[in-house]
């Protein structure tokens, strides 16, 4: 079987940002089936450059997964109208680079950015071939909530190429149970479950990560790191709130901040500006570093806006501080609550609330031992339920059913 992914967003493991594609196509090299993947030559987490031009760059990995960067105007981390700009380069350059892969059994489109998603629909249907469709976010409903997305004719449109994907897929996967309703509702068909996890090979619960520590100075703190974008989303601002509000009697407590987006800077300002000596930003590092980095922390954070669509969302940090063993302080209602509460793995503090958010975090810096055990029980907890290879095996098995 030969697959064809168009991925703006895709990173490889040794760059930064989310890498459950990489895997899961590693996975089906090492099954004997090919893997060709159209993505940006510009990271979609860090706006940096990822592979010279001229396009198409190809790259041809070790692991028998095939990189295809195609042109994209480099402006992620400007304005929206930007943005968008960034997303159709993309989508038009994928589809003529799309059209030169040959043989191909299936085209694999994911969401967002859902522009690229009308590239994967039209290759599909050009070369006869089915289009399965990968819903990771609720775009547009996610921008239109943050208010990124306010332009009532965009809004129209965004909608209306949402529902078109939804009813022309041949399949439909989401990443989350919380996404099942609305994309049926939405028109789609075939939807069938392949939610985020991570492999635990990757992590090791029992290392203590000093390198980490030592290189950051973090020697004689109770680390609690957060890993991932720093953007809209994020309610990154009330993280500084309540380092604030824990400088004043847990000193040992430092916020370890680590990644990158449009907002970051703006943050490390606000941070001087509230002289915040027990946070710390670090950039962003690839997937080969993570498991160094969460080894170095005695917990870890994972926050959204409280938005009531973000109770939808399985965010992929918190499958990752599982697999490193680490207790969750998660700031996020909803289907992912339900996970590190069956887990045991955390504690949960009220979105948008910085004294709560403070609250969580003591409690956890009080008590070392029983954040281990939070931290081993979300370990099992993840081997036994959202394991990469057991979410893998489903996937192939909906790729092989898709092209029969």
């Amino acid at each position: 079987m030969h697959i064809l992914l168009i991925h703006q967003a895709f990173a490889a493991l040794d760059e930064p940002g989310g890498t459950r594609h990489h895997e899961f196509a590693q996975f089906l090299a090492a099954r004997g089936h090919r893997v060709t993947v159209i993505a940006s030559p510009v990271s979609y987490l860090t706006g940096s450059t990822l592979a010279p031009a001229p396009f198409p760059a190809q790259e041809q990995s070790g692991d028998g997964v095939k990189v295809i960067r195609a042109y994209t105007y480099r402006a992620l981390h400007k304005s929206f109208v930007h943005r968008v700009f960034a997303f159709v380069s993309f989508m038009s350059s994928s589809f003529f680079i799309g059209l030169g892969v040959r043989n191909v059994d299936l085209v694999w489109g994911t969401s967002p950015p859902i522009f690229q998603g009308f590239t994967a629909w039209l290759l599909a249907r050009l070369k006869r071939i089915p289009f399965l469709f990968e819903v990771r976010d609720l775009w547009p409903q996610f921008a239109i909530a943050v208010g990124v997305l306010r332009n009532p004719v965009l809004i129209s449109l965004s909608l209306w190429l949402e529902h078109f994907l939804y009813r022309h897929a041949d399949r439909v996967i989401v990443n989350s149970p919380g996404y099942v309703a609305h994309v049926t509702k939405g028109g789609a068909r075939n939807v069938e479950l392949v939610p985020n996890g991570a492999d635990p090979e990757m992590f090791n619960p029992s290392e203590a990560g000093l390198a980490f520590r030592s290189a950051n100075h973090l020697e004689d703190k109770f680390v609690v790191l957060y890993a991932g974008a720093h953007g809209m989303s994020n309610d990154l601002g009330v993280v500084l709130e309540s380092a604030g509000k824990l400088a004043e009697d847990r000193s040992e407590v430092c916020i370890v901040l680590l990644g990158d987006g449009k907002e970051k800077a703006a943050l490390q300002k606000q941070a001087a500006g509230m002289g915040l000596v027990n946070l710390l930003f670090l950039p962003a590092i690839p997937k080969t570093g993570m498991a160094q980095a969460l080894a170095g922390a005695d917990a870890c954070l994972a926050i959204l806006k409280p938005l009531e669509e973000y109770k939808t969302t399985y965010p992929n940090k918190v499958f990752d501080y599982m697999a490193a063993g680490r207790p969750v302080v998660l700031a996020i209602d909803g289907v992912i609550r339900d996970v590190v509460e069956a887990a045991g793995c955390g504690i949960f503090a009220k979105p948008g609330d910085p004294s709560a958010l403070a609250e969580a975090i003591r409690s956890l810096a009080a008590d070392p031992g029983r954040s281990r055990m939070m931290g081993l029980a979300g370990r099992k907890y993840l081997e036994e339920h959202f394991s990469r290879k057991i979410i893998s095996e489903k996937l192939l098995d909906i790729l092989n059913s898709s092209i029969k």
